[in-house]
């Protein structure tokens, strides 16, 4: 079968056509991506803004409303189980601190983290979850800077553990 000329100018123009409302398609979405991404980047400021100066409750209130647009990502989830364990919500910070842990697993390399992570596990009740993780500092002999006595801290809850 062969094609007239008239043809396939119809079936340029057509494939034409069809690319460019694929693009314009794509610009309109990425706009809407854009203005999402620049929302949620403002509000996880606000949200730092007010953990930093003391504001827990309010904080608490704008990183589940960030928890819910964006539940995978690791600073989200991270300064939410900050803030949810300022809160004494113990067992949503343990939560929200394992999934920051799944999400990036060399979080385990993170001595500030780790004992954040064991003293959650530990205020959450969760004893055997905590010393794992308590022990794994011991085992590292991390002596971070911005916390000199990291140790004593890791020992103390390690028998807080034990007395329980």
């Amino acid at each position: 079968m062969k094609l007239r000329e008239s043809h396939r100018k119809y079936i340029l123009l057509g494939m034409i056509g069809f690319i460019i409302v694929g693009l314009i398609t794509a610009n309109v979405m990425a706009k809407k991506q854009d203005q999402e991404f620049i929302k949620n980047e403002l509000l996880y400021d606000q949200v730092q803004q007010m953990y930093n100066s003391g504001n827990y409750e309010e904080a608490l209130v704008y990183i589940n409303e960030l928890l819910k647009t964006q539940p995978n990502s690791e600073a989200v989830n991270h300064m939410g189980g900050l803030i949810s364990a300022i809160n004494k919500e113990y067992s949503k910070a343990a939560i929200l601190l394992q999934k920051t842990l799944d999400i990036n697993p060399y979080k385990v390399e993170d001595p500030i983290f780790m004992l954040q992570l064991g003293e959650v596990f530990y205020q959450a009740e969760r004893y055997e979850d905590a010393k794992v993780v308590l022990n794994l500092c011991k085992e590292m002999g991390w002596e971070p800077e911005e916390l000199p006595k990291y140790q004593e801290k890791v020992s103390e809850l390690l028998t807080s553990i034990q007395n329980q």
